[in-house]
């Protein structure tokens, strides 16, 4: 019998348990809204699961800002020259804050004019001395090579920037810290989830608004942790060419953040998948929370609740999710 200290995930477990603790821990911290100002746009700068938390955020910091808030990519910095960013803020995203090409990001953005925020859950990292101003995942020591608990956190933190940029937003964030804190995440279909998982081929990871970059970590959760091939898409632009898709065998997950406006072309897509037989399941936020939520802190709910399933079903293909065959915990890129 394998050591529970030593069993395969144990780490992934219960990193990923914390996640509702740490994401009202994140929400709640003091943040000097005199550093960023009033910006003219927002650039967000990340890879991987940080990347899927900048574009969540993106979809947030637009409602309820009104301003652009779009991607660079880090190469812009760390192989180019860089890009003007003046009156503009670059939000850097990393867990641990070492990567070289964020590094170099955040000394760019710097260079060219930007206000450098940081969400970052490794204190005193590089990126952290390079920017203006610097929020925490508030998760603590993360071990698992895939990230969980920071990436909710991250969320968390970027919503309690939105809040200090504006006011009315903070008592949305105070509501999902709330609400959140204590919140169960075991999904009702935890069973059903895992057994579709372990006989799919191919996986498509369907959202919009903020539950298309939730769509994007569980995407990559899937590859990272199960080696399985899924890809994430918007319900809009998934009904154009990777709809052919679906003529060979194909699961669906679609992740539903309950926003009104984006029922229609979840449930457009549902119906076409399922019309050519793709084994589709559909998440709901209303599934853990029946209080009305920010749609990013419901993308942060839906994270949380995929986590354990992912978990499951790298360990029943007899994977150690903890520790990735090609994968390491720092990923040191250009």
């Amino acid at each position: 019998m394998t050591p529970e200290n030593t069993a395969p995930g144990r780490l992934m477990a219960a990193e990923a348990a914390q996640s509702m603790v740490v994401f009202a821990q994140a929400t709640i911290q003091q943040v000097d809204n005199d550093v960023l100002g009033k910006p003219r746009a927002i650039y967000t700068i990340a890879r991987g699961s940080s990347d899927a938390v900048a574009n969540i955020l993106s979809y947030e910091f637009m409602r309820e800002l009104g301003v652009p808030v779009t991607s660079l990519p880090p190469s812009v910095f760390s192989i180019g020259v860089g890009v003007s960013l003046e009156e503009v803020a670059a939000l850097v995203i990393s867990q641990s804050g070492a990567s070289e090409d964020l590094v170099q990001s955040a000394k760019g953005a710097t260079v060219q004019g930007a206000t450098v925020v940081a969400i970052i859950n490794q204190s005193d990292s590089a990126v952290e001395v390079e920017s203006n101003m610097t929020l925490s995942a508030c998760a603590g020591p993360e071990l698992a090579v895939p990230a969980t608990k920071s990436v909710i956190g991250s969320i968390g933190a970027g919503m309690a920037l939105l809040g200090a940029l504006k006011p009315d937003y903070a008592l949305k964030v105070r509501a999902a810290a709330d609400t959140l804190k204590d919140l169960s995440v075991q999904h009702p279909r935890v069973g059903a989830l895992q057994s579709a998982f372990l006989r799919a081929r191919n996986i498509y990871v369907i959202g919009r608004d903020t539950g298309y970059g939730a769509a994007q970590e569980v995407a990559l959760k899937l590859k990272e942790c199960c080696a399985l091939h899924a890809e994430a898409y918007s319900s809009s632009e998934v009904l154009h060419g990777p709809l052919q898709l679906a003529t060979n065998p194909l699961m669906v997950l679609i992740l539903d953040t309950g926003i009104a406006e984006i029922q229609d072309s979840l449930d457009q897509a549902e119906a076409r998948f399922s019309a050519v037989d793709c084994d589709v399941h559909r998440i709901r936020i209303s599934e853990f929370c029946r209080d009305e939520i920010a749609p990013a802190a419901a993308a942060a709910v839906l994270l949380a609740a995929m986590y354990p399933v992912i978990l499951k079903t790298a360990l029943a293909l007899g994977l150690d999710p903890d520790t990735p065959e090609t994968l390491s915990k720092v990923t040191q890129t250009t």
